[in-house]
């Protein structure tokens, strides 16, 4: 049993999402002009048409029954106006449901483009702690409950309620005393709707959060499929979804359930309230002849008409609590996609820029749109001049200490600094806190105790994507895009020519398989690359790298894909990338660390051991044993 009034869960501020979400239509008031008229015209075409079913009976079809050669010219006038009249209204309902599509569609593209746009803006945590199909419901759920609302929701709630009003006088017009049949039917009806209503809303509401649950997991079997049956967690996995997805087939069917249960319940309340209304007509009509029937008399025509705008009042009012529910279940997805977009966005105070530059004898720095291999940071300078600092790859760490959560620290007290041309390798265990170190270089998250300098530079004082421009990085896991091999290479600097790319596959060593695909550098990806293996894959993402040319790199598990000959191939290929660069290097296999400029070991996010391969050989320390003991860190 649903919860009464006090556990109905709507949209948290309904009326500051609806002005929110109403807000994007604002371009389109011509077009809502066209619709409230188009509106208007269809309900009064509606109601005029029934109301000449009065005078059609009382002035031409009862009084001329029996007579011989009745006269029909002006009868057919009236049957040709109320044919005109339905034809006027049936063009302005096409009219205006028309426009109301063009209308949603535009701002359902308005929507998503925010959505997305914001999304470009999100710092990596949020991404972290939301699941891809929890996000991705936001674009199609929520987005098309918004669809829906704006296209018929919206037009058939005015539309009804246009037609209850107009209905109701005419029926005032037509017979008070049957009116207050009507009223009495009208509180029974608005007590269902209540009723019904507000448990169908609270369901709408599971259903809604219940289809994010649903994406979510659905999303993260199909990435980890492969995990799934390697360690044979089918069972396990079908016996998770089966529980999320009766979550949402239980909250599905009581929404639909209660929605769907109020046309029957209010079809049948409208045919008792026709029976009733035509037993106490026809009483009325009957004792009509009487001329002292006064405030009761009621002719056969405005029987006729009465009944069937008796028919025609139940229905709008069953549609509109219908629309108000859908109104509701748009409002609360519009609530998660507003969500997104208020989501607070990366903040970027940086003031320092990269540039390409070329640097003259007298050491004087000329910037320049052309590939240089020169960099230099360019700052404002306090007399309004440009100043130009050469990017040297140095990137210091002091007392940096660092959580995710707030609870749990990661990294604690981390102090180093990487020289200018140094290649710097990460080694420890899982969880001692090797990426995030470079996560933090990138400022995927921002450092609350401590600071990083690049070049002498705080890094929060450089531009997020000019810094991150500066540094080159290869994943662990590569993600390729759909699109061509040649497409992919140039991700890493979209100005890029073929020559460039093709420059940079030779250089990570990957031009001779891509030149062995069937269109070679035009070979179209999909499905990430699934038609490549998964060591060509770590090849792109290193010539993807390469073709960017930065002053640094990041090479997280760069090779941990390859195998041992390809791998040796490689490196000689990444010595000439990484000649005159700082390389940050991640690596479980220690035996691609040994030539690094500086080892640093970590262990719980501490630094327990720096230096090179032989310092740290001669030290006989947990480096020392992890070398020794295997060549493989687990």
């Amino acid at each position: 049993m649903p919860p009464g009034p006090k556990g109905f869960k709507k949209p948290k501020n309904t009326k500051k999402t609806a002005a929110r979400l109403f807000s994007y239509l604002a371009k389109y008031k011509p077009q809502l002009v066209l619709v409230i008229i188009g509106v208007i015209v269809s309900s009064a075409a509606n109601v005029y048409g029934t109301y000449m079913l009065k005078p059609m009976l009382d002035d031409y079809i009862v009084p001329l029954i029996g007579a011989e050669n009745p006269p029909l010219a002006t009868f057919l006038v009236n049957i040709l106006l109320l044919l005109g009249a339905y034809i006027v209204g049936a063009f302005a309902s096409w009219m205006y449901n028309r426009i109301m599509v063009n209308i949603s569609s535009g701002v359902l593209y308005t929507v998503r483009n925010d959505l997305f746009t914001k999304m470009q803006k999100l710092p990596l945590k949020y991404f972290d702690t939301h699941t891809h199909g929890d996000v991705m419901s936001r674009y199609t759920n929520d987005a098309d409950a918004i669809r829906m609302m704006m296209s018929q929701s919206v037009p058939q709630l005015v539309s009804s309620f246009l037609t209850v009003i107009s209905v109701f006088i005419m029926m005032i017009v037509i017979s008070p005393v049957l009116t207050l049949l009507v009223l009495v039917m009208l509180v029974i009806i608005f007590f269902v709707i209540s009723f019904v209503g507000k448990r169908s809303a609270y369901f709408f509401r599971k259903q809604q959060n219940a289809i994010g649950a649903v994406n979510g997991y659905v999303e993260e079997m199909i990435e980890g499929q492969k995990v799934v049956k390697v360690f044979c967690h089918e069972d396990k996995s079908k016996e998770k979804f089966s529980n999320i997805n009766e979550a949402l087939r239980g909250a599905s069917a009581n929404a639909n359930t209660f929605a769907n249960v109020l046309f029957p319940i209010m079809g049948n309340l409208s045919y008792l309230h026709y029976a009733v209304t035509a037993m106490v007509g026809a009483a009325l009509t009957i004792h009509s002849g009487n001329t002292s029937a006064g405030f009761f008399a009621l002719t056969i025509g405005s029987l006729t008409a009465f009944l069937q705008y008796t028919r025609s009042f139940s229905q709008p009012i069953t549609q509109m609590s219908q629309q108000v529910n859908a109104i509701l279940n748009a409002m609360a997805g519009a609530e998660r996609i507003f969500q997104v977009i208020d989501e607070k966005a990366e903040v970027d105070d940086g003031k320092a820029t990269i540039a390409r530059v070329v640097i003259e004898p007298d050491g004087n720095i000329i910037e320049v749109n052309h590939r240089t291999g020169r960099w230099a940071w360019k700052r404002p300078g306090k007399d309004g001049k440009v100043i130009y600092n050469e990017v040297r790859g140095e990137v210091e760490f002091k007392n940096v200490t660092f959580s995710y959560d707030g609870k749990k620290t990661v990294l604690k007290d981390i102090s180093l600094v990487a020289e200018p041309g140094e290649k710097i390798a990460f080694v420890g265990s899982t969880g001692a806190g090797k990426t995030t170190i470079t996560n933090l270089i990138n400022r995927f998250y921002d450092v609350p105790d401590g600071k990083i300098t690049y070049d002498g530079i705080t890094i929060n004082k450089i531009k997020k994507d000019d810094l991150r421009r500066s540094l080159g990085m290869v994943l662990q896991d590569t993600h390729l895009f759909t699109g061509t091999v040649m497409d992919n290479i140039r991700y890493g600097r979209l100005d890029a020519t073929d020559e460039d790319c093709i420059y940079a596959a030779k250089i990570a060593n990957a031009h001779w398989f891509i030149t062995h695909l069937p269109d070679g550098y035009n070979t179209m990806l999909t499905a990430d690359g699934e038609n490549l293996s998964q060591g060509q894959r770590q090849l792109l993402a290193i010539a993807r790298a390469a073709v960017a040319d930065p002053p640094a790199l990041i090479l997280d598990e760069a090779t941990s894909s390859i195998d041992t000959r390809t791998e040796k191939i490689i490196e000689k290929g990444m010595d000439g990338l990484m000649k005159g660069r700082t390389v940050f290097v991640i690596a479980h296999r220690l035996s691609t660390v040994r030539n690094a400029d500086m080892i640093i070991v970590l262990e719980h996010g501490q630094i327990i051991e720096k230096g090179n391969h032989e310092q740290l050989i001669a030290q006989k320390g947990k480096y020392y044993q992890l070398y020794t003991g295997a060549f493989e860190l687990d």
